[in-house]
């Protein structure tokens, strides 16, 4: 597809910096305003950085999510390694994991010493694909991780329905959980993310679409049991008397998460319309399929997944992304490869890209582009040319048989 001269034209200016996003949830002097009122009280030597504003924040989060339970942690990391601690694994049990995903969401699992499962997602979600997630149920599968990537749910009512059909032969039903790091406010099924599934984890890191000081996260549960255990490990054990350590959020974060929650669902609206405006520039363009939103889910965008053409796997992909990046200025991340293909650890393990072979050739094609709320008409477009111009130079040089132009 030849650009047009608006898009030449683009492109023949300075190059921009479109890094790919850093700050997700921006602020508004709301924000500045309550943490100002919150850092000034808390120089009283009588009052510090204690008080309600924890408690608050959990509680607001609870509601949005419509669950009995929030739990406040300082990243969504040490929120996952609490609620696998939960589950009480032991080094023969079995958590099923996607074969795409970032890589803390096999780390929890290893760090109490259970076994990772790969299953693969499904093309067209890249989420975990619960017909796969069956075929790799066993007497020792303990739970299903899944992951609501880059702010589209899992389907958690079928994966848990996998769980009830194959039910562990001592514990019962796996419990499916959800890492929810990129995926505040989206919906699933007349739900919010976080109400589905045993415990959902999230993250408020700086990049996500609400932060709270570029650390934070959060675990929603309906489960007593599940939240008490989460609550005590967070704090060095101190409720239940069970080891724990400190993950506990500060107050002027959850100051900051309270005024960010507010403000989600209008921030996450923003990101449907730029996502809706990048769509009508790209959506023309040969060489690669966009990302859907099943009926029933209300996906939120964290990142814009684009998936390339056969052709276009491996070496092609990593040129046109290299292009994008250098020679434009356009911040285009892998989010992500398959976790055999780049996460070391997993490989010292023994696992391979083989063993989920859907997930690793997805991982080799995928792309996604910066796109943000705040950027421009301009913005986008630019972002848009420079796409076909990095696919059209990468064919033509590649000699791929689907050329852009």
């Amino acid at each position: 597809m030849e650009l047009t001269k608006d898009e030449r034209d683009l492109l023949q200016h300075a190059k921009r910096e479109f890094p790919f996003p850093t700050l997700g949830g921006w602020y508004t002097e709301a924000e500045v305003d309550a943490l100002n009122a919150s850092l000034r009280e808390s120089m009283d030597w009588r009052i510090g950085f204690h008080g309600p504003e924890i408690a608050q924040f959990e509680q607001e989060f609870a509601e949005y999510c419509d669950v009995k339970h929030a739990i406040a942690v300082n990243s969504c990391g040490t929120g996952l390694d609490a609620a696998i601690h939960a589950l009480q694994l032991g080094p023969e049990d079995e958590v099923i994991v996607p074969g795409i995903t970032f890589k803390a969401t096999s780390l929890c699992v290893l760090g109490v010493g259970a076994k990772v499962v790969l299953a693969e997602i499904d093309p067209a979600t890249f989420n975990l694909d619960p017909n796969d997630v069956e075929r790799r149920m066993t007497p020792n599968t303990r739970a299903i991780l899944a992951v609501h990537n880059n702010g589209l749910s899992a389907d958690m009512y079928a994966l848990e329905d996998v769980a009830q059909r194959h039910p562990h032969p001592v514990h019962g039903p796996a419990p499916v959980l959800g890492d929810a790091a990129r995926a505040a406010g989206a919906g699933y099924q007349g739900t919010k993310v976080g109400k589905a599934g045993a415990m959902n984890i999230f993250s408020f890191q700086t990049s996500k679409n609400m932060t709270t000081l570029g650390e934070g996260g959060m675990v929603t549960t309906d489960d007593d049991d599940y939240a008490a255990f989460v609550n005590s490990m967070r704090a060095f054990g101190n409720t239940l008397e069970n080891w724990g350590t400190n993950f506990r959020m500060t107050k002027l974060q959850a100051v900051a998460g309270s005024i960010q929650l507010k403000r989600l669902d209008e921030m996450n609206e923003a990101r449907r319309r730029r996502v809706a405006d990048f769509v009508a520039l790209i959506e023309d363009i040969p060489g690669f399929t966009l990302p859907i939103e099943p009926a029933g889910y209300d996906h939120v965008w964290y990142g814009y997944t684009l998936l390339l053409d056969e052709e276009w796997t491996g070496a092609p992909r990593d040129k046109m992304v290299d292009r994008l990046i250098g020679e434009h200025g356009v911040g285009t991340w892998i989010m992500n490869a398959s976790l055999p293909d780049y996460h070391g650890f997993m490989v010292k393990l023994g696992h391979r890209p083989e063993d989920v072979p859907v997930s690793t050739e997805v991982g080799r094609r995928l792309f996604c582009p910066a796109v943000h709320p705040l950027m421009s008409d301009e913005d986008l477009r630019y972002v848009a040319a420079a796409i076909k111009e990095s696919m059209n130079a990468v064919a033509a040089d590649m000699r791929l048989p689907a050329a852009v132009g």
